[in-house]
């Protein structure tokens, strides 16, 4: 059965409600900055291999506690408010035309699954990244875990898997500007705010449990930490 508050009617007359906790929005626009710092560094070269690294150790930490969040945050930032079967996800597809279109109070079928088909891509590439190499000077922070042949497969793959997450980003952008110009619908500022107009008092969000988010985000971020300062001595291969 469908959940109602997936696909609830939105009024434009009634006062904003809160949907979005500022966990979320924090992680989400986090890991925009993270990813993107990363591709701008990795342009830029070997000069900026070190921030590099911090922007893939920052974007890691963010994906791990953002599936944390899925389990224990508020209502919409659960994954069982969103994950649907393949039924909800063509049904979502059908009503991407203005005739048909209905808004939703948190993700979509389909939005729910391009998350996490996001969080997949995004913590596999820093994963592999913190395991690479460029077979001539540098190397990720946790290359001493891996033999020195698997870490250039490894690398090979995180050079594969960046172009698969450019495409889904600029997939991602591009259904953003769809629904804001096609189906009239902004959903960045949802993003940014936390808040959509026309949401009943039963579908918003009262308990962002800030404390509890803080405590799971530094309980990740020592576990990348510590497995970086832990890490055995890199040696490139010869």
């Amino acid at each position: 059965m469908t959940n109602p508050a997936l696909h609830a009617t939105v009024d434009e007359g009634t006062v904003p409600r809160l949907v979005w906790d500022l966990p979320l929005r924090v992680s989400h626009w986090g890991l925009a900055l993270s990813v993107s710092g990363a591709f701008v560094t990795d342009w830029i070269g070997p000069a900026a291999f070190g921030v590099h690294v911090v922007c893939g150790s920052v974007a890691l930490v963010l994906v791990l506690f953002r599936i944390a969040w899925g389990f224990v945050g508020p209502a919409h930032a659960r994954f069982g408010d969103f994950v649907r079967g393949p039924r909800a996800v063509l049904a979502s597809v059908s009503m991407l035309r203005r005739a048909t279109f209905r808004r939703s109070v948190g993700h979509t079928p389909l939005g729910g699954w391009m998350a996490l088909v996001l969080l997949a891509l995004v913590g596999t590439q820093a994963s592999l990244g913190l395991c690479s190499n460029d077979e001539i000077l540098h190397t990720g922070p946790l290359y001493g875990y891996v033999d020195p042949h698997l870490s250039n497969r490894l690398s090979a793959w995180h050079g594969r898997i960046a172009n698969v997450i450019l495409g889904a980003v600029a997939l991602h952008v591009a259904a953003a500007l769809y629904y804001r110009y096609a189906l009239g619908e902004d959903l960045v500022r949802p993003l940014v705010t936390g808040y959509k107009r026309g949401i009943g008092a039963a579908d918003a969000i009262e308990q962002q449990r800030t404390l509890l988010a803080a405590a799971l985000l530094a309980l990740m971020a020592a576990l990348v930490v510590g497995l970086i300062a832990t890490a055995p001595e890199a040696v490139l291969a010869d």
